[in-house]
Parts: C-alpha cells; sequence; structure tokens
C-alpha cells in the first residue's frame, strides 16, 4: 500500500507502518529558497539519496555483461509492489523493474515535454527523478504544462513541479536543482534528458556521458511547435537483453531427420514463429537425444511448420517421439556516436511516415538552424513574423550549403516557415506524444529492455494547422492560458476547441491521458463548450502505476468523478459532466438521439472491442468523427474514424484468439497456458457456480426442480450432482471438513483422474488409424504422490481449505497459515484407494463443445437427484445459504490466485509441464492486459493532433493520420485512413456513413414509392427480426396505406419511448433488372 500523504504548513507527512505494524512518521521540509538550493522529498525508506556514485552497480545475481550497460545505482531496491504494478509486470518482468528501481534520472527543463517525460518515469518508479530548470513559470506554459497553475507563474518551474510530481509515486525520489548544471553534476545520474538545452552546452555535456565509466545515457528531446526531434547516446558499447520484449517462440516436434542438414518439422497445432538465423534448443526428444545438450544452434530455411537446422544428424540417434524447440534470444551491442559526430553523421533516421520520407533530413537541418538562430539573435523566432521565418530560412540554406555532397537539393521554405513561426511554442499533444517516447528511451537506457532509438528521431504533424492560412495577427498573444498553441494555430481555431461538445468513452489510462490533453488544449473550455465523460468503473490500486489522475486515497470511488474533478484543476475553465453509465443500447435513454446529434467528435478510451463497437455504429448512425486508440504493453495504435471520409471502425476485425479445444484443457493439456484455463474454470465451478447454484435451489425449491425437470438435459443433471455434492457428500461443518475436502480434491484431481486416463489410453495405445495415441502434442500424464513435505502440495490444500470454508461460511483459524499444523490436520485426512474403470468414457474429440454426454435416463436421474436433494436440505440449518467467491485477481491476500496457481502448477506436473509463479499465473488467468504509461502517453498525443484537424473542419483524407506504433523496437508506421466503399446506383452514390431519411411520417405505399423514384424496388421491409413488407405475401399488401411506424408497433411490437422521433427501417431492394443493391439503412421520422 502507498504511504498516505498529506500537505501540512510546507511539509510533506508520510503516514509509513513498518513490519511490526507501528508507525513511523516522517517529515520532509519542502524548501522553497531562491534559486541555487536543492531540495528533496524522500518518501522510502531505503536511505538512498542522490550521492550514490554511478560505479556502485553491483545487482544480486548480475553477470559481467550486465554490468556494462550502465550504472544500476543502489544494489538492494525495495521490494516490487505487485498489486501497484502488475500490468507494468507483465511488460517488463521482475528484473527490468528491479534495474529501474535502483535508476536515477535527471530531467533538465520542466515546460510541457519536461513534465510529460517525469510523469512516465515517476509512474515506472525509477529509484530518483532529478528536475532541474532555471527558468520561471510564464503564462505561456500553461498550454503544455499539466503541473502548473496561474498561481505558479513567477515561480522557479522545478520548485513548482515537485509536489505534484511526488503524489504520482511516494515510493520515488524527486528532487530540484535551480542553479546552472555542471558536467560533473552528471555523475549521478544513469540517465540524463535535456528538453530545452543548446547544442554547443549538449555537445558538452553528451561528451562527458559518453566517454564517463560507466557511461552515462544521454537523450536531447525537443518539442517546437508541431515539430519534434529525440537524440539518444547510450554509450560507445550498449546491450540491449531483449530486443522486442516477445516470448521466446517455441514448437512442439513432430519428426527430425538424419541429414546434413537436418529437417525439423512441428506439429501444426500453431504456426512457428521462427525467423532464418535464429537459435534455438531442444529439449524432451526422445530417440535423438545428442539435441538435449542445451546447445543453442542455428535455424535457416524457417517455414510455417518447419526449418532446417544447420547441423549434421546423420550419425545422431533416429527420432522416436516428443521433444519441444525453443528460440534463443541473444543480447545486442549497439555502438552509439556521440552528438559531436552524429550531427554531421547522422546514418539512418529512424522512418514515421513513409509518405515523408525526405523529411527527416530536412528537420535535422532545421533544428541546428534554430539553434543557431536563437544563439544570434538571443530568442525565438516570433509567429506570424515572415521576417523572422525568411531569416531562419536563409541559415537553413547556409548551412545546407555547407554539407558539400550531403547537400539538401530543396530545402523546403514552406515548411521552415511553419518551422519558424510554431519554434518557441510547446503544444501539449506533441508533448505528450515525445513524453511518452523519450520516457520509453530512458527505461531502455536504465534497463537493457527493449531496442534503443538509434539514434535521431524526428517527427512533424504540419497536416494539423487549420486548412485557411489564420492571417498574421491572428497568431499574437492574448494574454490567455492557450497563447503558445495560439501562437501555432491562430485564435480562430482555439475558439473552436473551446466551443466543442466532447463525448469521451472511459475514463481509465486513455482516458486520464485524454483529459489532461484537452484541459490544456482548452477544448470545451468555452461558454458553449461540453465535454461529457462516462465511465461505469471505480478506481483499483492496480490503475494508480499509469491513470495518473488518481492518487492512493482515491481507491474505490468512481473514476469519472475524480477525473473530470482533477481536469478542472488542470483548467477551472473546462466544462465536463461525469457520468457513470455504460454507454450501450440499456442507456439509450441517457445517450439520446439529441445528445448525439448535439456532439463534435467523440473520443474513445475504452479497453473492450464490444464496447467500441457500439460507439462506433453510433458515430456511423449520427455522422460523427469518432478517434479511436488502443494501446497493449508497448505497442499503440490510433484509428481516425471520419465521416464520409474514412471507413468506419467496424469495418475491419481482428481475426478471434484461437481458443484451444475442451478435450485438451481438460485431459490433454501441452502448456501451461491450458493448466490455467481449466484452473480458472475449476475455481468458478467449485466455489462460484456451485454454491450460486446451491443458493438457487434453497430460494426457492419448488421452481428450481420444476426448472431442472423442464430442462431435462445433461446440463441440468450436472448441476443438480453438484448440488447434491455441496449438500451432501461433500458438505463441510468445521475447519476439518474443509481441510479434508481439499485433500481429497487434490488426490481426485492429480492422482485419480491420471490413473484412469492412463488406464483408459496406456502408454502404447493406438488411434483407430494405428497412430501412436499419445504422439505431439500430447504429453503422457504421470499420477502425483501426495506429501505433506511438499510446499506446492501443502499450499494447495490450505487455499482451498480456506476458500471453502468461505463458501460454508466457516471461521478460518489462525493455524490453518501455520505450515506445519496444517500438515498435522492433513495427515489425519483418510484418503480411499483408487480403482480405475472400464468403462468411463473420456472425450478426445477436438470438435466437442460439452464434456457431459446426454443419456435417455436423464429425466428419471434428475427426478433421482431431486428427490436425494430434497432429503439433504431438511438436515440444513435454518437460513443456511453458501457464500459464492467471484474470482478477483487483484488481491493477494484472499487466496484466489493462490489456489488457480496452485491448481494450475499440480496438473503442470502431471504433464511435465513448466510450472509457473503466481505473478505469471495472475497475467494468463486474470487475462491481465499488459500496459504502461508510455504507449498510452504516445497514443493520446497522436490521437489530440488529429483533434486539431477534426474540430478545425475542411480537411481532406491525405491529411488525417492512423498510427501503429511499438516503442519496443522502436517502429513507429503512420498512413492516411482507408476510405470507405462506395456503392453506385443510376446516379447515385453512398456509403456507409450515409442514412437515407423519410420525415413527416409516410405511409408503406408512401415509402416504396420514395424507393421506386430512385430506381428501386423494395421488396422486404424489416424492422428488427420481423418482417413489415414483403412483396411475396399478397396479404402484406393490406398493409399499404398504414403509417410505417404504426406497422411496427402493431406487427413487430416495438415500443417507442418519448426520447425517440424516429424508426429505423432494413429495405432490400433490385434494380430493375432485378440485380440487388445494398442501400443505406432507412430512417422514417415520425415525431
Amino acid at each position: 500500500m502507498l504511504p498516505r500523504k498529506r500537505a501540512v504548513a510546507g511539509e510533506v507527512v508520510d503516514d509509513d507502518s513498518d513490519n511490526t505494524g507501528t508507525s513511523s512518521i516522517k517529515k520532509h521540509r519542502i524548501s522553497s529558497s531562491a534559486a541555487g538550493t536543492e531540495t528533496t522529498v524522500n518518501n522510502n525508506n531505503s536511505g538512498s539519496s542522490l550521492g550514490n556514485n554511478s560505479g556502485n552497480s553491483n545487482h544480486s545475481g548480475g553477470s559481467e555483461v550486465e554490468l556494462q550497460i550502465m550504472a544500476l545505482g543502489d544494489g538492494n531496491p525495495p521490494d516490487i509492489d505487485e498489486d501497484l504494478h502488475s500490468r507494468q509486470l507483465a511488460v517488463y518482468g521482475r528484473e527490468t523493474m528491479r534495474r529501474l528501481f535502483a535508476s536515477n534520472v535527471l530531467v533538465s527543463g520542466l515546460q510541457g515535454l519536461g513534465a510529460e517525460i517525469a510523469k512516465n518515469l515517476i509512474l515506472a518508479g525509477v529509484k530518483s527523478v532529478t528536475l532541474h530548470d532555471e527558468g520561471t513559470v510564464e503564462l505561456w506554459d500553461m498550454s503544455s504544462n499539466f503541473i502548473f497553475s496561474e498561481n505558479d507563474v513567477g515561480k522557479n518551474r522545478a520548485l513548482a513541479s515537485v509536489q505534484k510530481l511526488q503524489e504520482l509515486n511516494n515510493a520515488v525520489v524527486i528532487s530540484t536543482l535551480t542553479t546552472k548544471l555542471t558536467k560533473e553534476d552528471l555523475s549521478d545520474f544513469q540517465a540524463v534528458v535535456f528538453t530545452d538545452i543548446n547544442f554547443e552546452k549538449a555537445i558538452e555535456f553528451n561528451d562527458y556521458c559518453h566517454s564517463h565509466q560507466p557511461p552515462i545515457a544521454f537523450i536531447k528531446a525537443e518539442v517546437r511547435g508541431l515539430f519534434g526531434s529525440v537524440f539518444c547516446d547510450f554509450g560507445p558499447e550498449f546491450t540491449v537483453f531483449d530486443v522486442d520484449g516477445e516470448e521466446p517462440h517455441t514448437g512442439i516436434i513432430a519428426s527430425i531427420s538424419n541429414d546434413n542438414p537436418a529437417l525439423v518439422s512441428c506439429v501444426d497445432d500453431e504456426r512457428l514463429e521462427f525467423q532464418d538465423g535464429d537459435l534455438v534448443v531442444f529439449s524432451e526428444v526422445h530417440g535423438m537425444t545428442e539435441l538435449n545438450d542445451g546447445k543453442p544452434r542455428k535455424i535457416k530455411n524457417a517455414r510455417p511448420y518447419s526449418f532446417t537446422l544447420e547441423e549434421d544428424t546423420t550419425n545422431f540417434g533416429t527420432y522416436e517421439k516428443g521433444g519441444i524447440v525453443t528460440q534463443v534470444k541473444q543480447p545486442k551491442v549497439l555502438n552509439f556516436k556521440p552528438l559531436r559526430e552524429a550531427l554531421s553523421d547522422p546514418g539512418d533516421f529512424l522512418l514515421s511516415d513513409f509518405s515523408k520520407f525526405d523529411r527527416p533530413p530536412l528537420l535535422h537541418l532545421a533544428f541546428q538552424a534554430l539553434d543557431r538562430f536563437i544563439s544570434e539573435l538571443g530568442r525565438f523566432p516570433v509567429a506570424g513574423s515572415e521576417e523572422d521565418a525568411q531569416k531562419l530560412i536563409f541559415i537553413s540554406s547556409n548551412i545546407n550549403e555547407s554539407l558539400g555532397d550531403g547537400k539538401l537539393e530543396d530545402i523546403n521554405p514552406k515548411l521552415l516557415r511553419h518551422f519558424a513561426f510554431g519554434a518557441r511554442a510547446v503544444l501539449n499533444p506533441m508533448a505528450a506524444m515525445f513524453g511518452g517516447i523519450v520516457g520509453q528511451e530512458v527505461v531502455k537506457a536504465c534497463s537493457g529492455k527493449f531496442h534503443p532509438l538509434f539514434q535521431f528521431f524526428y517527427f512533424d504533424s504540419v497536416e494539423s494547422l487549420p486548412t485557411e492560412a489564420p492571417d498574421s495577427s491572428d497568431f499574437k498573444p492574448l494574454n490567455s492560458r492557450y497563447d503558445a498553441q495560439i501562437s501555432v494555430f491562430g485564435s480562430k481555431l482555439q475558439k473552436k476547441l473551446e466551443d466543442a461538445v466532447v463525448f469521451m468513452v472511459g475514463s481509465g489510462a486513455l482516458g486520464c491521458e485524454f483529459l489532461k490533453n484537452v484541459a490544456l488544449m482548452g477544448v470545451s473550455c468555452g461558454n458553449q463548450g461540453k465535454l461529457t465523460i462516462t465511465d461505469d468503473d471505480v478506481i483499483e490500486k492496480s490503475n494508480l502505476s499509469r491513470q495518473f489522475l488518481f492518487r492512493d486515497w482515491n481507491i474505490g470511488q468512481a473514476k469519472s468523478t475524480v477525473a473530470a474533478s482533477a481536469a478542472q484543476t488542470i483548467n477551472p475553465c473546462l466544462h465536463i459532466e461525469a457520468l457513470q453509465n455504460r454507454v450501450g443500447p440499456e442507456t439509450e435513454n441517457v445517450f439520446n438521439d439529441a445528445f448525439w446529434e448535439n456532439l463534435s467528435v467523440v473520443i474513445n478510451a475504452l479497453d473492450n472491442v464490444n464496447a467500441r463497437l457500439y460507439v462506433d455504429q453510433r458515430c456511423l448512425y449520427f455522422q460523427k468523427p469518432l478517434l479511436e486508440s488502443g494501446t497493449l504493453g508497448a505497442k499503440c495504435n490510433t484509428q481516425m474514424v471520419i465521416p464520409h471520409l474514412t471507413e468506419n471502425y467496424g469495418a475491419s476485425r481482428d481475426p478471434p484468439e484461437k481458443q484451444a479445444p475442451m478435450c485438451t484443457v481438460h485431459s490433454f493439456p501441452h502448456n501451461i497456458d491450458h493448466c490455467l484455463t481449466w484452473a480458472r474454470s475449476e475455481f468458478e465451478g467449485l466455489l462460484e457456480k456451485t454454491p450460486a447454484e446451491v443458493n438457487a435451489f434453497l430460494s426457492n425449491p419448488t421452481e428450481y426442480a420444476s426448472a431442472m425437470r423442464n430442462a431435462g438435459d445433461a446440463q441440468a443433471r450436472d448441476n443438480l450432482e453438484r448440488v447434491l455434492e455441496c449438500l451432501e457428500r461433500e458438505r463441510c461443518e468445521t475447519f476439518q471438513d474443509c481441510i479434508t475436502w481439499a485433500r481429497l480434491r487434490f488426490e481426485d484431481y492429480f492422482v485419480n483422474r491420471v490413473k484412469q486416463l492412463i488406464f483408459t489410453f496406456p502408454e502404447d495405445a493406438a488411434t483407430s488409424t494405428g497412430a501412436p495415441f499419445w504422439s505431439a502434442p500430447k504429453r503422457f500424464p504421470h499420477p502425483l504422490q501426495f506429501s505433506a513435505a511438499d510446499p506446492g502440495h501443502l499450499y494447495f490444500v490450505m487455499a482451498a481449505s480456506i476458500l471453502r470454508a468461505e463458501t460454508f461460511g466457516i471461521p478460518i483459524p489462525d493455524w490453518a497459515k501455520h505450515p506445519k499444523k496444517l500438515a498435522e490436520a492433513v495427515d489425519k485426512v483418510i484418503v480411499p484407494e483408487f480403482q480405475p474403470k472400464t468403462d468411463v468414457r473420456i472425450v478426445t474429440d477436438e470438435k466437442a463443445t460439452s464434456l457431459s454426454t446426454a443419456s435417455v435416463d436423464d429425466a428419471a436421474v434428475i427426478n433421482e437427484l431431486l428427490a436425494k436433494i430434497d432429503q439433504s436440505w431438511k438436515s440444513l440449518p435454518p437460513g443456511f445459504r453458501m457464500n459464492p467467491i467471484q474470482f478477483e485477481k487483484d488481491d493477494d491476500t484472499n487466496y484466489h490466485m493462490d489456489l488457480i496457481a496452485g491448481l494450475a502448477n499440480m496438473r503442470a506436473r502431471n504433464y511435465s509441464i513448466p510450472e509457473v509463479d503466481k505473478l505469471k499465473a495472475k497475467f494468463i488467468a486474470g487475462r491481465i492486459i499488459p500496459a504502461i504509461a508510455t504507449s498510452t502517453a504516445m497514443a493520446t498525443g497522436l490521437v489530440c493532433l488529429e483533434l486539431y484537424k477534426v474540430l478545425d473542419g475542411g480537411h481532406k483524407l491525405e491529411d488525417y493520420r492512423n498510427t501503429f506504433a511499438n516503442l519496443a523496437l522502436p517502429l513507429f508506421s503512420m498512413a492516411e485512413p482507408v476510405p470507405p466503399k462506395v456503392i453506385k446506383h443510376r446516379d447515385m452514390s453512398w456509403t456507409v456513413w450515409d442514412r437515407w431519411i423519410l420525415k413527416d411520417n409516410p405511409t408503406l405505399r408512401e415509402l416504396l414509392q420514395w424507393l421506386k423514384d430512385k430506381g428501386l424496388n423494395a421488396y422486404s421491409i424489416s424492422c428488427g427480426s420481423c418482417l413489415l413488407y414483403n412483396s411475396m405475401f399478397p396479404r402484406h399488401r393490406e398493409r399499404m396505406d398504414k403509417k410505417v411506424v404504426d406497422l411496427a408497433r402493431e406487427v413487430a411490437k416495438v415500443e417507442l419511448p418519448a426520447y425517440r422521433s424516429h424508426l429505423d427501417v432494413v429495405v432490400a431492394c433490385e434494380d430493375d433488372e432485378d440485380n440487388d443493391i445494398d442501400i443505406p439503412q432507412v430512417s422514417i421520422y415520425y415525431g
């Protein structure tokens, strides 16, 4: 649990507790003295300070290669708070997180970009962040910095930032430096980031960092209007331990030839993801055991289900069966050039937009020209000043002429003019985007996880500028918090932003970032503007590592309400309404036609596809722009859905995830995912569904019995058998009964069922075709032998018995969690002998959807079971009810994940599958979506660059950009959106965006005639699933003079609520040549 922090008279008070439960309250003075002081807010118990020399890198268990990476600071970082960082752990893993926790980072320049970088690093949980800035807060900074308020104007930027940034993560030490930096100051850090530094000073600092032992990672980043740049130098030899962060690929072997080179074939269960040149290791190979030596071997000719091995296996043993092949991930060493060399010899630029392939060299030149402009004139170019723009173009031309062979043919004066006009401004969307990119680069520098940016990255979004060029007077500052943004876009677009009516769906990680962005941009901050945000979720601890508008004292509160309040703190002018409604058909009375029709734009901040599809359909229907985005670990994507210009979100779908067959999960698992899927299913069956079924019976025995008899199927029979087990054979009254139940469950799951399986299908069993039954991917299992001395066995019994007691409302004694006493109680359990049966049917059909088999005797068995349950019920105490347990993955004290991990790992032992720890089990069984703050920030920054275009209006398709990015590689891929499919008929054309509207409450005849006038013969009209008219049915001609709305009420039984003023019908048409024509949806207005 994060320590609770509150401000008291200039002090930060931490309410911390040590392991003994006693409270220790520490007070740290936050200095507000003049520039030249250093302040520290220290909120952890490590006692560490920024004085640690970067050479102190003795990480526990570190190898020589590991020590070369960077200075890793304290060798004993604090334990990882898995509740807080679970989503981030799913991306980085424990080792990377430990390296982060030992890293000290300097962020110099606390305008918008510096604030975003610091935010992302503090959320990630580095050891310390030192904020450096010699300047004071100006009103100009309000366009991009979410930390400052107007009360901070005149204060030192670093000092004004420390308190609010500290609230993001109390475990990070946050310090400030407010005087000029010296090279020697940099030796305290593993990584240094500069966001506002000239090239001369940058080269001096970078030379020092590059030659330092060990090297200090140096990053120079700039955001200038709609242009941005990043330069990275992590030293002469930087080791990347994991270039992409993906799990090593594996394959299940089907055969290996005795050849030179050897051909390895794998089962066609899943396509292989190997590439030529990959190194792989083999294990569990029978026959050709020489391959099991653990030696990495290179592969070539990689195919979807086979590859060749660069090895002569002619004299190896003959392959018999089995075997797993696993990719070996290799470290990669990068040789960075210092900035001094890289400026004149930049190498390949990282490209983001292939339509701008010639842009990076030009921007490389432009940023150098801007640096020279500022050096000569002592200021930035003035927005709208043609004189300053020409001066910058002149400087650029001079630099270009000096490049010799590297000279650019065209320096694009028009682009340089835009660059000059916006050069002083730091825009929030650009700061958010680059804050994500640079934050991720710092993580790479400190951990060796993911491939660094090598070495220059340039980006621009000039397409975001208004389609009509503003007058030079339109750029003049208005003495407002939006002056920096006005200097780029002009005051007319600013007014459009302020008057926008926006609907934001979701206020989680994406939603928090979006709210911060739009508040700083001034969206919905005018008299006509309004932002409605809705989210039906509440804040949990695991949200705090990336949903940065929330604090630990907000846990349990509504996300939308807290986020809206925090956004208004960033910009008090924001007109925002927070709702807790899920967006769907059931809330169309809240989000009614008038609501949708009044919107300017919809921003999705959702985490599931179904909700996205629903919002997409509403935007399609009401022809509203939809800005869509999503993240998955270090990956993010954005999609612009613009009326009549682009296809809609639902026009293309990802293929559904491949599900393992039921028989594989229940009897023939061959990976840990299968074991965890089974474990989650058993957990829900034993602890949630069966107790709920018992309560359903106890609440109304007569009605329940009637429902079961009416169902009369195998499922009803199975339900009743489980209810009877709970109330009779397996009913628990004492905690010892729960231990007995748990011990016998162990025997049933991991001993008896396996004995029955290998009795039914012995190791030498064959299929009907004569092939070995136990061939890949099937793994032959072995029963376990229970031992109270085995921690895995005992822990399974502990978790199972505690949760069983919970379902029966039985108190849990303290000794239940004491291994020795629990073992003594387990030893008292009498375990009956098991004899396999000959008539047991085990499902092997991969297409089977149920393990239950119907029987002609089901009805009779159901009656018999109901009679037995009736008898058991009478012996229960009055008012008895069970307590169903709903699975909750994010509470590490509730034993839910302990039981699921225990179930899965014991089953994995049965089948000789590698086991996983509880955290990895939580990721898989809890279906946790990996998430980090950096990719979220980048996605929202990119979307808000598109928001400028949407609210300006008039932009063409080629101005918009969809993006896919992977910060791990790094990869940025931007492209125009896909236009919608056009359907043509006669001289008309339409797309999915069109809706045909008929007003004045027409009759069926009038509707048919209206279509006839367009050359369309309607032969079928339906409303919902009901047919209103079909030309084949003579009786339907009697409906001709009825109003279409009345037909819908009478025939389709449609209820039209008061807030609805129209009815939608689907019409099937053909032309005069009897060709089917797919026409738009038809809306009949009757109000």
